[in-house]
């Protein structure tokens, strides 16, 4: 985590005391902009309330004061960049606060963005009380749940309305819960859960969680049929590339883990210890079971690289990389948080 402390910048124009996360950073740790669709901007809600989600599981874990300073520094950035009709706006351009109101991966839609701030300021709400929070999420939940949406975003759409049933009672998303669970089922290559109708050949597995998801919806719907169809395409494809070491041309922390979450709510869920075996193989990947043989993850400094390019770790290392690491090692990153100083974050 004290990479990510150093990707932290405030943005005053948020209000007091608000973090955004830089998207990227080079060898030297230096931020660099999105640039992939056309100029995109220096941070963005996707990253920083994904940080803030887990900011949220850390100062549960560690009641540290300063995590929880953290988790509501970026909260006020997540909430700024609320539109009044409940969407995200994603980017901002600069670090004075700038928003991107035009590129095609800031604007406001039913997208990753939008679900990314919908599992932040959910979160929030339930681990620290903010009213705020509560608010925009209800605001951001009306688009959620009238309008469509691919399935590996509605995979998140599920994640937050699960986390509402189980935890705040709100038993009025069960029908849409159900529903969400019967798309990502039924939008299958054979066996295989796609991360999108249109999507042709293996599905990347880049934020491709819907596994997990199926496995950990079954159990509160009680619908055994939705566990099935997560182990079938989990033994397809998550199974395979793990034994391999992930051993492709390009190969991203967000693709372990994503593969390493639905391996966890697989073994949750059936109690099958195969899929606990393959997830601490799956997590070995950062420590270098992969193709370069080194680890993805610095053991000195905890900053982990961008992926592996054919066979070369990446030295490059931004917001998402870091975050997901810290996700998939969430237990080796709190006992990080309980020796690490209180972050000074960047101006």
């Amino acid at each position: 985590m004290t990479h990510l402390a150093r990707l932290c910048h405030s943005i005053p124009a948020a209000g007091s005391g608000a973090l955004a996360v830089a998207v990227y950073a080079d060898a030297r740790d230096r931020t660099v902009s999105a640039n992939e669709s056309g100029f995109e901007g220096v941070a963005c809600v996707d990253d920083t309330a994904r940080l803030l989600d887990l900011m949220c599981d850390v100062w549960s874990g560690t009641r540290l004061p300063w995590a929880e300073r953290w988790a509501k520094g970026l909260l006020e950035f997540v909430l700024w960049m609320q539109e009044p009709d409940g969407r995200w706006l994603n980017f901002i351009e600069d670090w004075g606060g700038t928003k991107n109101r035009m590129g095609i991966t800031s604007v406001t839609g039913e997208n990753f963005w939008h679900a990314r701030a919908l599992t932040g300021v959910s979160h929030a709400w339930l681990t620290f009380g903010d009213q705020r929070a509560a608010d925009a999420m209800h605001r951001g939940l009306d688009h959620a749940v009238t309008k469509p949406a691919p399935p590996d975003v509605r995979a998140l759409h599920i994640l937050v309305a699960r986390r509402l049933i189980a935890d705040a009672g709100l038993e009025g998303l069960r029908p849409a819960i159900r529903h969400w669970a019967q798309e990502l089922a039924d939008c299958r290559i054979g066996d295989v859960l796609a991360n999108s109708p249109y999507e042709t050949g293996e599905p990347h597995l880049w934020a491709h969680i819907q596994e997990g998801v199926l496995a950990w919806a079954s159990t509160l719907l009680e619908e055994p049929s939705l566990l099935q169809v997560a182990a079938r395409s989990a033994e397809a494809l998550i199974l395979p590339a793990v034994a391999g070491g992930f051993d492709r041309d390009a190969t991203s922390p967000y693709d372990v883990s994503s593969c390493i979450y639905s391996l966890d709510r697989l073994f949750e869920a059936s109690g099958d210890p195969r899929w606990a075996a393959a997830a601490v193989d799956a997590r070995a990947w950062f420590d270098g079971r992969n193709p370069a043989g080194m680890p993805v993850l610095e053991p000195v400094t905890n900053r982990v690289a961008d992926g592996i390019d054919e066979g070369r770790v990446s030295t490059n290392a931004g917001a998402e990389a870091n975050i997901v690491a810290v996700e998939a090692l969430f237990e080796r990153a709190l006992a990080e948080a309980g020796s690490m100083p209180a972050p000074a974050f960047e101006d």
